[in-house]
């Protein structure tokens, strides 16, 4: 997809800035017809970003950081797809998941990036902001007020 969209996005006070851009870079990359974030901090049920159907339905539920595993059980009874983007170490999200029994657990996948990508990224961030993001095999490419910056896109899953 080739499209250049105007996507605002604020930085609620109790997130941090590496929480937002990875919530972004999630959002790109998962972008179709219909993604939305979530109504916010006052929604606690609902997903951080999610895609759904015209009959209301979850085709896909997207979190950022570390779900817990119940968390991810109800979600997994709900969508149809569901999705982890971690904005730290995904080592310990992986590690604390992988004691619990999710429903279809096998099938979430947990992304993460390579160590101190996000951290840039937040070094480059400004009052108004800038960004390109493109996608290559599991590359991510970012453009940010200046800044271009390069990850590897992993991805692990419970198993």
């Amino acid at each position: 997809m080739y499209q250049s969209l105007k996507l605002p996005v604020a930085l609620h006070p109790s997130e941090s800035p590496e929480f937002m851009l990875t919530r972004v870079l999630a959002w790109a990359l998962e972008f179709e017809e219909g993604i939305a974030f979530s109504p916010g901090v006052g929604s606690p049920e609902e997903p951080t970003l999610s895609i759904k159907g015209l009959d209301g339905t979850y085709n896909s539920w997207i979190e950022i950081g570390a779900p817990d595993s119940e968390r991810l059980h109800k979600a997994t009874k709900i969508a149809q797809r569901v999705a982890v983007y971690c904005h730290r170490s995904a080592d310990n999200v992986f590690q604390q998941l992988l004691q619990k029994q999710i429903y279809r657990g096998t099938e979430v996948p947990l992304y993460s990036f390579e160590e101190g990508f996000i951290s840039l990224l937040v070094k480059a961030l400004e009052r108004r902001n800038k960004m390109s993001v493109s996608r290559s095999d599991q590359t991510i490419y970012v453009a940010l007020n200046g800044q271009d910056l390069s990850s590897h896109i992993m991805e692990r899953r419970l198993a």
